[in-house]
């Protein structure tokens, strides 16, 4: 009897035996970790010699800082756009506080030149000069390649503009856009067709995309009348701060 139990435990030994040795001969190796590394579209240099695509970027001045709509606000992009190429210059990153000192500095020197809320792109050039020093230059019927030159130079552009054409591929404006509006342009993407922007005058503006085709349909200074509504009669230009 004895010798039957001797028997059994060392057969039940020798089959936990191997039982151990083919799993660790036959280990299951564990699963190989695989880290995806998703590399950005290079930039391609093209035979004109600027980059397929290029961005700016710089600090988003919305219009309407503490998102109230009434007078001056509803007219302010004029402001937000000259202030945010200011802070461009100035690697500036501004809180609210800052943004809403600055804008009453640009209030107050309009109030003194008799200005009203609208005023035109030389307007801007001449607030630009006159507060900061700033050099500037208006393009006259600008063009893609134009824009495109001083972007890749890393210098935004001011663009006045009708709403209501940019409303067709921004719904974020109400009532079907402004009229009369501005933004800046700080970069642009050949791969897609489209210009980068800040459009101040909504709080999803920063880096929104505009094809083309329609930013530069929109494109329009203050129109000679003085009447917003006749935006399209206004001449298509843009305005270049320097440094």
């Amino acid at each position: 009897m004895f010798k039957y139990i001797r028997f059994l435990l060392i057969l039940l030994i020798i089959s936990v035996s191997s039982i151990f040795i083919y799993k660790y001969r036959h280990q299951i190796p564990p699963p190989e970790i695989i880290v995806e590394n998703i590399l950005p579209a290079p930039t391609i240099i093209k035979e004109n010699g600027l980059p397929n695509k290029h961005l700016i970027k710089t600090t988003f001045v919305p219009q309407a800082p503490e998102k109230k709509w009434d007078q001056p606000w509803q007219d302010a992009c004029e402001e937000s756009a000259l202030l945010t190429v200011h802070y461009y210059y100035e690697s500036k990153e501004a809180d609210i506080a800052t943004m809403l000192a600055d804008y009453q500095k640009i209030f107050s020197l309009e109030s003194d030149l008799g200005w009203t809320h609208d005023i035109t792109l030389t307007q801007m050039a001449t607030l630009s000069a006159e507060l900061w020093n700033y050099q500037n230059r208006i393009i006259e019927n600008p063009t893609i390649s134009d824009f495109k030159q001083y972007l890749a130079k890393d210098i935004p552009i001011i663009i006045p503009s009708d709403g209501k054409t940019l409303y067709k591929e921004n719904k974020h404006f109400k009532s079907g856009g402004p009229w009369y509006h501005n933004l800046i342009i700080l970069g642009y993407d050949d791969e897609k067709n489209q210009f980068i922007v800040h459009d101040v005058g909504t709080q999803f503006g920063a880096y929104y995309r505009y094809s083309y085709a329609t930013l530069m349909d929109s494109i329009h200074d203050f129109p000679p009348s003085l009447k917003k509504e006749d935006i399209n009669q206004g001449i298509p230009r843009a305005l270049v701060l320097i440094k």
